[in-house]
């Protein structure tokens, strides 16, 4: 490139890769879904956007919790899971491999794996960033899940 500027008038930055089996845990963590990031500020030069992996267990879930003022887009490369929300979390939506999942700001959600034999993987992606928001003491109602093969 010729210019050393872009548009805006910003510094280009440099285009990298993030080799697969050298992501970072993200510090953003909530139990039973791990987090790889991909494309973060841990491991590049992006502003305002978070691009990972997380990895939910064998008939796994995670534990309550929420993405702050962040908007969650996903998609489901591997497995079959759910996702819990609403009072006391009683409302479930179910994916499958190759289905797209978005999770608006702020919704408290529990996620995972009704497979009985497959890793659930998803890849995950926020602005502006990886937030994670742990909650406690929560009031989850014990409810029966569809699991699959």
């Amino acid at each position: 490139m010729s210019e050393s500027v872009d548009p805006l008038g910003r510094p280009f930055k440099r285009i990298s890769v993030q080799r697969k089996d050298e992501l970072p845990l993200a510090p953003g963590q909530t139990s039973k879904a791990l987090r790889y990031s991909g494309v973060s500020v841990e491991n590049t030069d992006v502003v305002d956007l978070w691009f990972g992996r997380v990895h939910t267990g064998v008939g796994e879930h995670s534990g309550a919790h929420h993405h702050g003022k962040a908007e969650t887009g996903g998609f489901v490369l591997q497995g079959h899971g759910y996702i819990r929300f609403g009072e006391r979390y009683e409302e479930v939506i179910y994916f499958n491999e190759g289905d797209f999942v978005y999770v608006p700001p702020f919704v408290p959600h529990i996620e995972g794996n009704v497979s009985r034999s497959k890793e659930l993987i998803w890849l995950t992606t926020r602005n502006p960033d990886n937030i994670v928001v742990n909650l406690e003491g929560e009031d989850i109602a014990d409810i029966e899940l569809k699991y699959v093969d």
